[in-house]
C-alpha cells in the first residue's frame, strides 16, 4: 500500500450454512479453539496464526465461495489503489458489526475481503 501501512491476512473466511455446525466440526474433529462467536450469523477459531471465519447469512459476503480476508488500515483506501490496477469491485464498503469491508477480485477472479475492525466504542 502506498502510505507504508501494511496489509496483513486477518483470515480464511469460509461460508457457512449452519455456524454451530461448522465450528463444532473444526473445534471437536481438529481442536481448533473458538475465539468468539456471533450467534448463528459468524464463528472466528484459532488456526494458529491465522483465524479460520466461519460466516452465514448477512455476513457471508463472497458469494457462497471461501476468500482471504486481509486486514488493512483503510478499506477505501485499499479499494481505490486495487480497482485503480484492474480489480474488479465485487462488493462496495459497507460497515459491518464489527468492521468495514469490501470485497474485490484478484487477477485469477477469487474473492479477497478487505476490512478493517470498527472502533471500539
Amino acid at each position: 500500500m502506498s502510505d507504508g501501512a501494511a496489509a496483513r491476512i486477518g483470515s480464511v473466511l469460509y461460508p457457512s450454512t449452519d455456524v454451530a455446525a461448522s465450528a463444532a466440526f473444526y473445534r471437536d474433529g481438529l481442536g481448533l479453539p473458538v475465539r468468539f462467536t456471533d450467534g448463528d450469523r459468524f464463528a472466528a477459531l484459532d488456526g494458529g496464526g491465522v483465524t479460520l471465519a466461519l460466516a452465514a447469512g448477512g455476513e457471508e459476503v463472497t458469494g457462497g465461495v471461501p476468500a482471504v480476508s486481509v486486514r488493512v488500515p483503510d478499506v477505501e483506501a485499499a479499494v481505490a489503489e486495487l480497482t485503480r490496477r484492474g480489480a474488479p469491485l465485487l462488493r462496495p464498503a459497507e460497515a459491518g458489526p464489527h468492521e468495514v469491508r469490501a470485497v474485490v477480485g484478484d487477477p485469477s477472479g477469487n474473492p479477497v475481503v478487505l476490512y478493517s475492525p470498527l472502533p471500539r466504542r
